[in-house]
């Protein structure tokens, strides 16, 4: 097999351009006809820590996972920036934060690297059933002892022949409990940006463990868990990219799992604000709707303020990424702003509805534990801060 180039192929797979082809779908309400389905037994799904297979379904059928992948593949064809607001959309439609994450995770872990790094083999053979939603995907990064520390992944794999053979684990894998395949993240190398190589790999083959779920505070209805591996045997044709070029793929990979799963949260927080607003016009105290108390009205002032900050910073990161420019830093600060504005203005949320934001019916707690996981995961706002002041040359 002709190995894959260590770029892109094209710039408008929708993981290099703003636009891309589907023009003329209004992609921010893809999920609207199944807000119903989405939103059904969130309380008992939450309480149950289980991914909702139904609602997959519906996920499915709304088109969402097909949004930046090239139409041969079954996919719309559109641009990162379209992407972006298809999630966003989603967002703003489905209350079951998990299951969202969880789709965003289907769409950047496995199909982004896949269409712009893998071989045409590879393409054809997995990319229909990643775009249609029926295989579902992960991407193994993270390490028990590494956390963020990418450069220092200590899972190895070792060519042997044909073959390579791949000894080590990751934590903390969302998706992994229920994902077909998995993109391995492996050091093929001396230590730093050039040892790193990516392989995808099945979900039986041999000497591949999934643990159990792991129980959490937040986005329960999003699974996640370890994966080991010991002796596990890869063709080198299931490797993505030219070994060596994990750190290129991963940097392709992460910068766009930032921008699509937080557009999910700014979705998330534009209706969290519309129920806030709602709720201070008609909840009345001391003969007054509460929203005409400075206390009241002065928070929800700033829960708009950091919806259009955290819309701004998208919105232009989105464009750079997407013009192919730069965008270490913006990247780095797009995830703290938002990932803060949300786990703040999910806190306001709860103070505004007092009593009835403080017990589980209303679902408002829910949008706190669900925040505080944005905080974290994607590299927690300590990582993307120390990033910020060493590109700022400290």
């Amino acid at each position: 097999m002709t190995p894959a180039p260590s770029a892109p192929q094209t710039s408008d797979t929708g993981t290099g351009t703003g636009t891309g082809t589907d023009t003329g779908t209004d992609l921010y309400t893809l999920a609207a006809p199944w807000a119903d389905e989405l939103n059904r037994d969130l309380d008992e799904w939450d309480a149950r820590a289980e991914f909702p297979w139904d609602k997959w379904k519906a996920v499915q059928r709304s088109g969402l996972l097909t949004v930046p992948f090239e139409p041969r593949y079954g996919g719309r064809g559109a641009g990162l920036t379209d992407t972006m607001r298809a999630l966003e959309g989603f967002g703003r439609t489905c209350r079951d934060a998990g299951l969202g994450f969880s789709a965003s995770t289907q769409i950047v872990s496995v199909g982004v690297p896949l269409q712009a790094f893998g071989s045409e083999e590879l393409k054809s053979r997995f990319l229909p059933g990643i775009v249609a939603g029926d295989l579902v995907t992960a991407h193994a990064i993270t390490e028990r002892d590494n956390g963020s520390d990418a450069l220092n992944i200590s899972t190895t794999a070792v060519r042997d022949g044909d073959d390579y053979v791949i000894d080590g684990g990751k934590m903390f894998i969302t998706n992994a409990p229920i994902a077909d395949l998995f993109l391995l993240y492996v050091r093929t190398g001396a230590p730093g940006p050039f040892g790193l190589s990516v392989f995808l790999v099945e979900r039986d083959a041999p000497g591949l463990r999934v643990g159990e779920p792991l129980d959490k505070m937040g986005l329960r209805t999003s699974p996640l868990s370890e994966v080991t591996f010991e002796g596990l045997r890869v063709p080198a044709a299931r490797r993505i990219g030219q070994e060596g070029a994990g750190f290129l793929i991963l940097d392709h990979v992460m910068k766009r799992e930032v921008l699509f799963s937080f557009s999910l949260t700014l979705g998330e927080m534009e209706h969290r604000l519309e129920r806030v607003v709602r709720y201070a016009k008609s909840r009345r105290q001391f003969g007054e709707p509460i929203g005409s108390f400075q206390g009241v009205s002065h928070r929800v002032a700033d829960m708009k303020i950091a919806v259009e900050t955290a819309r701004k910073w998208l919105t232009d990161t989105g464009a750079k990424v997407a013009a192919g420019r730069d965008a270490s830093l913006d990247v780095a600060a797009t995830k703290t702003v938002v990932s803060e504005a949300n786990k703040r203005t999910a806190l306001d949320a709860v103070q505004i509805f007092g009593g009835q934001g403080y017990l589980t019916a209303t679902g408002i707690e829910r949008d706190v534990r669900n925040a505080v996981g944005g905080t974290i995961y994607s590299g927690t706002s300590e990582i993307q801060r120390n990033r910020i002041a060493s590109l700022l040359g400290l």
